[in-house]
């Protein structure tokens, strides 16, 4: 069983990120709050064995936008680890 990030830590990602999905994306806050509720980066978040709470919510909105270019929030530089030349 996976253990769940707590919900107080939660409510302030999905309002961060989402204002910065909306705000890239120039839509409306709740629907860039459901662009990111049903995405994998999110599943990751509420992942608690991921301590990805670890990361700010710009690299969480990065992880997001890997998500939506590519299909996997993974392919991110920063949970890749390349190197920047």
């Amino acid at each position: 069983m996976t253990n769940s990030t707590s919900p107080s830590i939660m409510q302030g990602f999905d309002s961060q990120v989402s204002t910065l999905i909306a705000s890239s994306r120039n839509i409306e806050l709740m629907d860039a709050l459901r662009l990111f509720l049903n995405s994998e980066t999110h599943e990751m978040l509420l992942n608690d064995d991921l301590k990805m709470w670890h990361f700010s919510p710009t690299v969480l909105f990065d992880l997001w936008e890997n998500e939506q270019a590519t299909g996997d929030p993974r392919n991110s530089l920063y949970l890749r680890g390349d190197e920047i030349a």
